[in-house]
């Protein structure tokens, strides 16, 4: 086992100067640099006044990084940027990367990570971490052999609003009622795209779904019983028996699953009651990925055995057959 401070690479020594008032700066590479979630990352490692000096992405649509880090190396061929990031590891250059943010299509999240433990660097890879739980398995093995760390983005785990709503429900010792809703709308490009391919995305559950079914057993301890009640391509929904909670969930990027109150005036419907309480927390999500760095670059990352709870649950639901309702049924499906 890693010990609790270990960053990797040249990283835990850095969290040994960084514990003082020196502020030491980090090198990132990115993959996904053309994806919907990078300029969160790009952000958040400006914020956290680090550099990105590399960046890999099959399509060229990239000048948002020209707002970010304009001087760092470009790269379209997979290939490419795994020699330069080699060259720079090896001629011990003051380039030579730290850490890897992976925001890539999620069935190419492990491959990366691999490429960032091989560099002697720290893996920081967007949600979901790994389509499969045999993936972290290997990579946990990986992880062992190498001195860097796989972490990931759990970004709904620092939020404030979540964080005193889990030390509230700590204090009880009653079970809960609970009901989760989220309707994103999609154009017909989703299904054409990695996204749609269940193969690459994990579909609905696991692309939309990771961050709230995450959120569900940090909340409320490990799955007991689980039933699928729906399961299309674009919409899923079921109940989840936990240690601590009854769940009633619905996930869609159908429009016309939208609330009649909000559709044609708001693309997405987030709703999550605990015991007929709507928990507020639309609010904060600006600055979470920039959160998430910090307390990466401080030990406090969260790893693969953080992520794996919420993977297990994502695939098994992924797997399963609908079956008639034991377990109360959400009302969307009622």
């Amino acid at each position: 086992m890693q010990p609790p401070w270990h960053i990797g690479g040249r990283n835990a020594a850095a969290f040994q100067i960084a514990s003082s008032d020196q502020h030491v700066v980090h090198n990132f590479a990115l993959t996904g640099l053309a994806g919907y979630i990078a300029p969160r990352h790009l952000q958040a490692i400006r914020d956290t006044g680090n550099r990105l000096v590399a960046a890999l992405d099959p399509h060229d649509s990239v000048g948002i990084i020209d707002s970010y880090f304009p001087d760092a190396a470009f790269f379209t061929e997979f290939e490419r940027f795994d020699r330069h990031l080699e060259r720079l590891r090896y001629s011990d250059d003051p380039q030579r990367i730290d850490y890897l943010t992976v925001c890539s299509p999620n069935h190419l999240h492990d491959a990366h990570i691999r490429l960032a433990l091989r560099l002697g660097a720290s893996a920081l890879c967007e949600k979901p971490l790994v389509l499969n739980p045999w993936n972290l398995d290997a990579l946990a093995d990986l992880e062992r052999q190498h001195p860097g760390r796989v972490n990931t983005v759990l970004q709904l785990r620092v939020h404030p609003r979540l964080i005193e709503l889990r030390e509230r429900l700590r204090r009880s010792d009653r079970r809960h009622s609970v009901r989760m809703t989220y309707v994103t709308s999609r154009g017909t490009w989703y299904r054409y795209s990695w996204k749609g391919d269940v193969t690459k995305s994990g579909g609905v559950v696991t692309n939309i779904g990771i961050h709230f079914f995450d959120l569900l057993v940090w909340l409320f301890g490990g799955v007991v019983r689980n039933e699928v009640h729906l399961s299309e391509a674009e919409r899923m929904g079921g109940a989840i028996e936990l240690e601590n909670a009854d769940v009633q969930w619905f996930l869609s990027v159908d429009a016309r699953d939208l609330p009649e109150a909000v559709r044609g005036v708001q693309p997405t419907y987030r709703s999550i009651t605990v015991d007929g309480e709507e928990i507020e927390f639309s609010g904060g999500f600006r600055d979470l990925h920039t959160r998430v760095y910090e307390e990466t670059l401080a030990g406090r990352g969260f790893g693969i055995e953080d992520a794996r709870p919420s993977i297990e649950l994502v695939h098994q639901i992924r797997n399963a057959a609908v079956v008639a309702p034991r377990l109360e049924v959400h009302p969307v499906l009622g």
